[in-house]
């Protein structure tokens, strides 16, 4: 059972990046219209489960959330972005590989998720295994030009791997401050492991959704430019896009919290996102790929299946 609850987020995630091109709207609004999402059932687990078992949102929790929440508010900005550039059957793909790698070997390594030598051969084989496929599923189409000409990288393509690489790091945030904090002593042990964490991460639900609408009107205000678009439509509509992502989000932290699943294995599951997304881009977008690319994106998508599926086994 805590397996298939870890596999929740790779279809409610990898729906997201089709969902919210398909409803339209700024990053910003974009971003502000899933953390909307996200708030509304932040709100429903408050008031449904946090409320009625007497969990006591701590001062720590708290802290804990939001700055998670805005730690992902970045993360989910910059993958809205770089959709935009390189489309979500690229920009997918590499974002994975960049979360399912950082997340493992910071779990792993700082968690202390991987205890053995055959844990780390093992753990290095499957995501040297997830970047290769990565590469292959993101490589972008050939065209008849000289040879030199092929090299080069369009000013949106590299726009949208840089914007791409500093989201990387902002999900990394999200996905391992919750576990980090109890790892440093800031929430205590006991907090953590109560009933199966499920206390734990079901609280720090509700003050995460809370510093993603923060970091989200931030980012509008400040960063964007947009301050009239926040009461916008596509905000609005882009709920429906949060609330794919929220209900992915809990069984998320729910598996990280799970120590029969893990931070390092609840990421790399979740992270298998990439089948939907890839494929959804493709078919439901349109986003047109040759057959040279289609072979390549077979050949990725297995090989990140089979690097997600070995650090399960870890």
């Amino acid at each position: 059972m805590g397996i298939l609850i870890a596999l929740v987020p790779a279809v409610m995630w990898g729906l997201m990046g089709t969902i919210s091109m398909k409803l339209g709207g700024t990053a910003g609004q974009q971003t502000l219209g899933t953390a909307l999402g996200a708030l509304v059932l932040g709100i429903g687990v408050n008031w449904l489960y946090v409320i009625p078992h007497r969990i006591v949102l701590t001062p720590a929790i708290w802290l804990t959330g939001l700055l998670s929440g805005i730690f992902w508010a970045i993360g989910i900005s910059g993958q809205y972005l770089a959709f935009k550039d390189l489309g979500v059957s690229v920009g997918l793909p590499l974002s994975t590989a960049g979360q399912i790698v950082t997340n493992a070997l910071m779990a792993a390594a700082v968690l202390g998720e991987w205890t053995t030598g055959k844990m780390w051969l093992v753990g290095t084989l499957a995501v040297s295994a997830i970047v290769l496929g990565a590469i292959l599923t993101s490589a972008r189409k050939r065209y008849t030009l000289p040879h030199a000409a092929q090299k080069k990288i369009s000013p949106t393509f590299r726009h949208g791997l840089l914007v791409l690489a500093l989201s990387t790091v902002g999900v990394m945030l999200y996905f391992f401050f919750t576990n980090l904090m109890v790892k440093i002593g800031a929430v205590r042990a006991q907090t953590f492991h109560a009933n199966g964490g499920i206390t734990y991460m079901t609280a720090v639900v509700l003050p995460q959704a809370c510093g993603q609408i923060l970091g989200a009107l931030f980012l509008m205000t400040v960063v964007f430019r947009e301050t009239r678009l926040i009461i916008g439509r596509r905000s609005l509509t882009n709920i429906l896009t949060g609330l794919c992502w929220a209900v992915g989000n809990l069984c998320m932290l729910l598996s990280a919290a799970n120590p029969n699943v893990g931070q390092t294995t609840a990421t790399a599951l979740s992270q298998m996102c990439v089948l939907v997304g890839t494929y959804s881009g493709i078919f439901i977008l349109h986003e047109a790929k040759s057959r040279s690319q289609m072979h390549k994106i077979a050949i990725g998508t297995l090989l990140m299946v089979t690097g997600g599926f070995l650090i399960a086994t870890i």
